[in-house]
């Protein structure tokens, strides 16, 4: 996860309670390590205490690899908030089956976990446990501490191993997700504030058409094609006004302050029923860190060239 620039974080909200992946991807961020970290049980409820001022940061979810959008996430983001997007992570995910001591694989008859989580392992459910129902929980690590603290004969949590060792659970069946490079991302968001350039940045947006019509969505590509910027995502999701009306949720590579990319964010505000900013971002990949330090020593070396020159000219 990349850092939040200079401005101070003291307290953060995270999608609780304590063990979750949210959790993970939060400890990762070292800016973040010493301030105060506080679970809240819905995604909702994370974001309301940034918009409310209970935290300087709130971090969730957004996107799985084999589940796709968070959409608790995206859509709040989207439709009820000005909440704009700091930082970002990408984190490995690993899913385990975890029961009360003593319990065996055959007695399991029930799981419990974030929906999103027991999607990515219906494969295992199926093959390994039958005809198992499958309950929702607020979180991976609520369906953890449910089996930890009740104890229900015959329910096992699909949590990561923090949960399991925070909440006293057995480990039944490790890794069962169905698919390897199980990932998901997770972004930390906040008000009123834009993280500076570092040169290896995402900007998000949201595109609202004044109507649907043939080539609507080209018009829009168009504008980022014609300034070579290049789309990292686009998604639709609906505008909650009508069946077939949908909006286009679009990340691109580079950050607000950039002019190229302020030119083509200034013309679809311009052309469009609406045009959205959800945030310009340091990029969160393995080669971010030494790719920004490049950037920022070539800015360096570029400034001492071009000082050098104008000391030439006379006066």
């Amino acid at each position: 996860m990349t850092g939040t620039g200079r401005h101070e974080v003291h307290k953060v909200a995270f999608f609780g309670p304590h063990g979750t992946f949210t959790e993970e991807a939060l400890v990762s961020v070292p800016e973040l390590a010493a301030a105060e970290h506080i679970p809240y049980a819905t995604i909702p409820d994370v974001l309301r205490a940034a918009e409310c001022g209970e935290v300087d940061l709130a971090v969730v979810p957004i996107e799985n690899s084999i589940e796709g959008t968070v959409s608790a996430t995206l859509d709040h983001l989207i439709f009820d908030s000005d909440l704009l997007i700091q930082l970002e992570a990408v984190l490995d995910i690993h899913l385990h089956l975890l029961g009360a001591p003593g319990t065996r694989l055959e007695e399991v008859r029930s799981v419990v976990s974030f929906p999103h989580a027991s999607a990515q392992c219906r494969r295992f459910i199926r093959q390994q446990l039958g005809n198992a129902e499958v309950l929702a929980a607020n979180s991976t690590a609520d369906a953890a501490r449910l089996v930890g603290e009740e104890h229900p004969p015959g329910v096992a949590a699909i949590a990561p191993r923090l949960a399991g060792h925070l909440y006293g659970l057995d480990t039944l069946a490790e890794g069962i997700e169905d698919y390897g490079g199980n990932q998901t991302r997770f972004l930390g968001v906040a008000e009123h504030r834009v993280p500076r350039p570092t040169g290896h940045d995402k900007t998000t947006i949201v595109c609202f058409q004044a109507s649907d019509h043939p080539g609507s969505l080209h018009e829009i590509l168009g504008q980022f094609s014609a300034r070579n910027l290049n789309l990292t995502k686009i998604e639709s999701r609906p505008t909650k006004q009508g069946l077939g009306d949908y909006c286009f949720v679009i990340d691109l590579e580079g950050h607000v302050s950039d002019e190229v990319v302020g030119d083509c964010l200034r013309e679809l505000h311009l052309s469009l029923a609406g045009c959205k900013f959800l945030g310009s971002y340091p990029a969160a990949d393995e080669h971010g860190p030494a790719l920004r330090e490049q950037i920022s020593e070539g800015r360096r070396l570029a400034g001492e060239w071009i000082d050098g020159i104008r000391r030439l000219v006379a006066d």
